[in-house]
């Protein structure tokens, strides 16, 4: 089916070394339209360091990136620091790189449910009160592609839950294509079209059925990990009425 959808940016043979290190190599992929994909890995597979090339923050030493003409991205980085004694309003957080109305502001904070955090100060709000601030800055520049690095980091599990089903309701109304980096495995399974497993090369990549029995998933996260998703799948492939069954 994905094959039919025109993709968004496509690597090949994707490589980056900085001095004697190589932190990606032989790196190919491809994001479409309407679909999530994630890439899923240990620390230090260069999971962020390979949305950055991507996005082309940081160039790659070898291989190919191909975008779609004119492709509008919204990102969203593992890390935004804000300092407790600057005075930055969520307004004025939505607005620092892209003029933007009001009533685009109050649609975007809407669609990510805080439109009434919208003058409050930034380093004041929770963990997921942040991130979906910063989805709505994302949302703002109309993407066709979503990048989303750790989007639930400073999270609890309730929030992981809400964000992960938010991510997934906007790439059903907007028909983006998401690309997502993600340590959850559970979530990650529940919720992608496809899974890239990275340790500076693509060890496997696939629907997450396919991957969590791959060999080499395998051995990056161990049985349990495996398990784990199964038993998560199972509980949550099916929907409960209101006693219970």
């Amino acid at each position: 089916m994905f094959e039919l959808i025109k993709p968004l940016i496509t690597t090949h043979k994707l490589g980056l070394t900085i001095g004697n290190r190589k932190l990606l190599d032989d790196v190919s992929m491809t994001v479409r339209e309407h679909e999530i994909v994630t890439i899923i890995g240990p620390n230090g597979a260069g999971k962020s360091t390979l949305v950055k090339v991507m996005l082309g923050l940081v160039p790659q030493t070898s291989g190919t990136i191909q975008r779609r003409e004119n492709l509008r991205v919204g990102y969203v980085p593992q890390r935004f620091p804000v300092a407790s004694n600057v005075p930055l309003s969520v307004r004025r957080l939505l607005t620092l790189t892209i003029k933007s109305a009001d009533n685009e502001i109050m649609q975007a904070l809407s669609e990510t449910g805080i439109e009434h955090l919208v003058n409050a100060r930034v380093a004041e709000l929770s963990g997921g009160e942040l991130q979906r601030a910063l989805l709505a800055r994302a949302l703002l520049r109309q993407p066709e592609l979503l990048v989303l690095d750790e989007p639930v980091q400073a999270v609890d599990f309730n929030g992981e839950l809400k964000l992960y089903e938010l991510i997934s309701t906007i790439r059903k109304r907007r028909g983006c294509g998401i690309l997502m980096v993600s340590h959850d495995l559970h979530m990650v399974m529940a919720e992608s079209d496809r899974v890239i497993c990275l340790n500076g090369h693509v060890c496997c990549e696939g629907r997450p059925a396919a991957v969590q029995k791959d060999p080499e998933f395998l051995k990056l996260f161990g049985p349990s990990a495996a398990k784990m998703i199964a038993a998560y799948t199972h509980h949550h492939d099916h929907d409960h009425e209101s006693h219970g069954h």
